[in-house]
């Protein structure tokens, strides 16, 4: 083109669209008309010639013909308009003149149309551009200045996409999938720029794999069928990040087409468990440092996530994970989706560990877990809940359904077996099934149930499966001792126990006594008194009667030792029960004795009371606490006596100085002649041997009146007195002027028994 050719043999483009800029380029177009007062149409472009900014009026196409120009003429070499060129437009003259740093690099340009002079001649190049050159020079700078202004917010906003990578938080706020290696995966093939990504950790059985959405179906699982065993065996020989960014590497390890960045995912600190693999294809960018250390932080958000939620041994989840995921699995379905939980405990594996060593018993742990694994459907969860238990989650499933995989599991695990030593040894595993039922905390409840149906699973005889029903008694009453577990460790840690007095009223005409048993009492949260009957099977199951035991010891003791002096001047006469479970231990009677002695109370003021069926359990140990007491000078009464089989076998050996018989026969003393016969027996025996009888269980006048004719020496009941607060009763027995009857305080008949 020369200076005469005019717009009539230019191509005319589309109108241009003005580039948006941080910073207004007014003044510097204000400038330049200053300058060239002829100026009509004033332009400036970026280095690319995009538009950036016109003066008022001018609508910039003619002008851009000669901008393309220009930057044809800036990239070749010795070009003489190489700064920019003078051209003739339509009876105008247009400048335009390009903007180079100091090592010529091309920062903008600036294109003008001018009214030709008087004369008709055009002004020179050189001198428009000299004329212009100091505010060029100003605007070259700005130009600059912009370009890396936006140079470094396209920087940030790709390292804040990286943070957003790295912090998992470009997930849906609606998304509920509990699965963080999905999500992780995923993410990396949509931020940088993947083909196929995957996480492979085979000794976890984890494998996901995530494509693109412009690569065909199947293509995943084929590239990783040819690539993943050759690239997590170089992960693992050599423990160090691969990358392959070249056609010819690429195909002579991994045999696909496909540049691949692999970074190794540790277990622990020595040993390579499985690879982070991204794919990209041959026409996209390679994999750049910034990728490599992206990806190389979140193999490690992988090795943390895998020591923070999966069990070590075996592989399944942790507890804490695993409740994690069944909970956001049960938000994902609807309210009237049905789930199930399987709670599993191996059978005798304590004995496995003390007979053969703790690797044979790890052993058949994680062969255990293994044949879990293996069973496991897509919509199923596992963990490793404690040392030798297991539970596992199934999302839309029913009771039915869970029963029937648990006998799947259950038979697999009886097949297993184990040989040591040339020794087959056989290995079961006992299951409780639960449904999640609508409650505050549903997972934690069906655990709970599933657990405790666990538990009659091993009583009715181990290696097998029980359902959690409402109506299995057996399994309701272990429900309830879980539940009150937890508050009967909080009463013992902050004394929330009392105890009330029960009057033991003589039978025969004309005897006055001040004869009580103490009964124990707990209080729960709101203040309310809850009796034995509900929390005592909780204390047994846990083994926490011994410690409740001492507490009732160290409370009697305090209690009455302020009024000891008057109490035994009225002959007042307290009974303190004894658990089965504190025969047993070790430590409860020296415990007994030093508080006793320590406490140095009238022995006529206190006696003890155990259960015949305890004694007869523990009859060795029983005998010996009896003797104990009894050489420090208390009376024993034998509980519950006509309950057992063997009461008259042990009678002998036990040298007690009560009987008290059992309140069911009691009760039935009216309408049973064969009750009345065996208190009637049991009275005789008793003379016979110099004991005294109680009989539990007054309710009614009518009774009391058949005992008494019976010839049993004391009454209990609601028939002859309401327990209550010791204290109260303490107080009444020790204030001057008492009246006596009005310790005695009588109900109407039909009421229940106190115990």
């Amino acid at each position: 083109m020369n200076p005469a050719e005019t717009l009539s043999s230019l191509v005319v483009p589309p109108p241009l669209q003005v580039q948006a800029t941080p910073t207004s380029l007014d003044p510097y177009g204000q400038l330049i008309k200053m300058l060239l007062p002829r100026a009509l149409c004033i332009a400036i472009y970026d280095r690319t010639g995009l538009p950036l900014w016109f003066s008022d009026g001018c609508d910039g196409p003619d002008l851009h013909q000669f901008v393309e120009h220009a930057l044809t003429a800036s990239a070749a070499p010795g070009s003489p308009d190489a700064d920019g060129f003078a051209r003739s437009l339509d009876g105008m003259a247009a400048y335009v003149c390009i903007l180079r740093d100091e090592s010529r690099q091309v920062l903008g340009i600036t294109a003008l149309s001018c009214r030709e002079t008087a004369s008709g001649e055009q002004r020179p190049f050189t001198l428009i551009h000299g004329l212009l050159r100091p505010v060029l020079e100003i605007l070259g700078r700005e130009l600059a200045n912009q370009d890396s202004i936006q140079d470094l917010q396209r920087h940030l906003s790709v390292r804040d996409q990286d943070l957003e990578l790295l912090l998992g938080t470009t997930g849906s706020a609606n998304d509920h999938d509990a699965d963080d290696f999905g999500k992780l995966v995923q993410h990396c093939v949509a931020h940088l720029g993947c083909s196929l990504d995957a996480l492979l950790i085979p000794e976890r059985s984890i494998a996901v794999c995530r494509t693109a959405t412009d690569v065909p179906p199947g293509t995943g699982a084929e590239v990783l069928t040819r690539a993943h065993r050759q690239l997590l065996t170089w992960s693992q020989l050599h423990r160090r990040t691969f990358l392959l960014n070249t056609a010819d590497d690429v195909n002579a390890l991994t045999k696909v087409p496909y540049k691949v960045l692999s970074c190794p995912v540790w277990q622990g600190t020595q040993r390579v468990a499985g690879i982070l693999v991204l794919f990209k294809a041959h026409s996209a960018a390679g994999f750049d440092l910034r990728q490599v250390r992206i990806v190389e932080l979140l193999a490690r958000r992988v090795t943390s996530v895998l020591q923070n939620s999966y069990d070590s041994a075996t592989g399944l989840l942790t507890r804490p994970a695993f409740e994690k995921r069944a909970l956001a699995a049960m938000a994902g379905c609807e309210p009237q989706t049905g789930h199930c939980v399987i709670y599993i405990d191996i059978d005798r594996l304590h004995v496995l560990n003390e007979n053969h060593g703790m690797h044979v018993g790890d052993d058949v742990i994680v062969r255990i877990a293994d044949t879990i694994r293996r069973s496991m459907a897509p919509r199923m969860l596992a963990a490793r809940i404690s040392g030798d238990r297991f539970a596992v989650f199934l999302s839309d499933c029913t009771l039915r359904a869970a029963v029937q995989l648990s006998e799947t599991l259950r038979d697999g695990i009886s097949r297993l077996g184990h040989v040591v030593d040339d020794k087959h040894l056989d290995v079961s595993a006992s299951f409780g099934v639960a449904s999640v039922e609508p409650a505050k905390n549903p997972l934690a409840h069906a655990l709970a149930a599933a657990e405790i149906a666990c538990k009659a699973a091993k009583d009715r005889g181990r290696g097998r499966v029980e359902a959690y029903e409402d109506a299995d008694k057996s399994i309701i009453r272990r429900y309830e001792d879980v539940m009150l577990v937890g508050t009967l460790r909080e009463a013992l840690a902050n004394n929330l126990f009392r105890l009330e007095a029960q009057p033991l009223v003589a039978l025969a005409e004309g005897q006055r006594g001040h004869r009580f048993e103490l009964l124990l009492r707990m209080i729960d949260a709101t203040g309310e008194s809850i009796a034995p009957a509900k929390f005592l099977s909780a204390a047994e199951r846990y083994q926490l009667a011994p410690d409740i035991d001492r507490w009732v010891v160290q409370y009697v003791l305090e209690t009455l030792s302020p009024h000891a002096a008057k109490l035994a001047a009225i002959g007042a006469h307290f009974a303190v029960n004894i658990s089965g479970q504190s025969i047993g231990d070790d430590d409860f009677p020296t415990f007994l004795e030093r508080q006793l002695r320590a406490h140095g109370l009238p022995p006529a003021l206190i006696s003890f009371e155990l259960t015949e069926t305890a004694a007869v359990t523990n009859i060795v140990r029983a005998e010996a606490l009896i003797r104990r007491l009894r050489d420090l000078g208390h009376e024993i009464a034998l509980d519950d006596f006509g309950r057992g089989l063997s009461s008259l076998t042990y009678l002998k050996t036990l040298p007690v100085s009560y009987l008290k018989i059992d309140g069911d026969l009691v009760r039935d003393v009216i309408a049973s002649s064969r009750s009345q016969a065996m208190v009637s027996a049991i009275v005789q025996l008793a003379r016979a041997m110099g004991l005294r009888t109680t009989a539990e269980c007054i309710e009614s006048d009518g009774i009391r009146t058949v005992v008494a004719g019976l010839g049993v020496d004391f009454g209990q009941g609601y028939a002859l007195g309401r327990p209550r607060p010791i204290e109260q009763v303490l107080h009444e027995l020790a204030s001057p002027g008492r009246d006596d009857t009005s310790i005695i305080d009588t109900p109407p008949a039909r009421l229940h028994a106190a115990r």
